[in-house]
């Protein structure tokens, strides 16, 4: 059995692939197994893959069509031989140490997971950002968190990451806890990462920097806003608060619904109806605040 299984979702990514393996098959922990999921590419991804499968039997591929990364990733985990999982984005890279320095971490700790820190390219002709992916500094290492008392930082301070690319997971705790990634929606990370912290008493930080993280116009984040985004981010918290009406998931869904509809007055006036009335139909108005309301009609 390998120590890491890394889980790499591909679509379209042909000008980053080769640079993104290549941190991987250079990464000082050799005992990883790679099992991409070619997403239905367009482009030359597939190509890629196998040029490197040749050269790395650490690789495996599996196609699927076009089904999103929540699907892929979900297909990667049923094949997932490791000690460990670690989610990689298709266009990032590590740091050469970074699996050994986690895996040699996680298993010193016993945690269920831990987190560390990235740093972010941002390419030209991306949409600007204004966080970054640093928050270990409000941690202590080697001190045990429970869940919904990180969380519960992590909001106050207004640095909760909900990304899964932070985090190194025990595969033991991932089948306990029967989670995997909600399919066909984006910010998928936000509800995975949420269900995995709060179900946690076992959380360690590890004060390092070991991703870089691309951000360009064909991401996620470098995307412009949409009513997809906000519909999305409805679903999270719907399921969310099936999962458990405590007060973290509230002050979740408070921190989170009240920056989306925020920034949700740059969508176009026509579509600003059918989410909002789905969130008054939720009654989600509590969430998002008078504040957030105002701006996401008027300004």
């Amino acid at each position: 059995m390998p120590k890491v299984s890394v889980i790499l979702p591909v679509y379209n990514v042909e000008a980053y692939l080769d640079e993104a393996l290549y941190s991987l098959e250079k990464q000082t922990l050799k005992d990883i197994e790679i099992i991409a999921v070619n997403d239905g590419s367009t482009d030359n991804s597939l190509s890629i893959l196998e040029k490197h499968a040749l050269t790395d039997k650490r690789i495996s591929i599996f196609s699927q069509t076009n089904q999103g990364q929540s699907t892929a990733r979900n297909q990667a985990l049923k094949h997932a031989t490791g000690d460990y999982i670690y989610f990689m984005d298709s266009d990032d890279t590590l740091e050469y140490n970074a699996l050994e320095m986690c895996y040699q971490y996680i298993e010193s700790t016993k945690a269920d997971f831990i987190f560390f820190d990235g740093d972010i390219i941002l390419e030209e002709g991306a949409k600007g950002i204004t966080w970054d992916y640093k928050r270990t500094f409000l941690t202590e290492e080697h001190h045990k968190y429970h869940g919904k008392e990180l969380l519960d930082i992590m909001l106050d301070k207004g640095k909760h990451n909900c990304v899964v690319w932070l985090l190194l997971i025990r595969t033991e705790y991932l089948k306990r806890i029967a989670l995997n990634f909600y399919p066909g929606i984006i910010h998928e990370d936000e509800l995975f990462t949420v269900l995995l912290t709060i179900q946690s008493n076992n959380i360690f930080a590890l004060a390092q920097s070991l991703v870089r993280h691309r951000i360009h116009n064909t991401s996620t984040m470098g995307k412009h806003y949409s009513r997809r985004n906000i519909k999305c981010y409805l679903t999270v918290v719907d399921e969310l608060l099936k999962f458990e009406q405590s007060q973290i998931i509230k002050k979740f869904a408070r921190y989170t619904l009240s920056k989306v509809f925020y920034t949700g007055h740059a969508i176009p006036f026509k579509e600003k109806f059918g989410v909002f009335w789905r969130a008054v139909k939720s009654d989600y108005l509590k969430y998002i605040g008078l504040k957030s309301t105002i701006v996401f009609w008027v300004k």
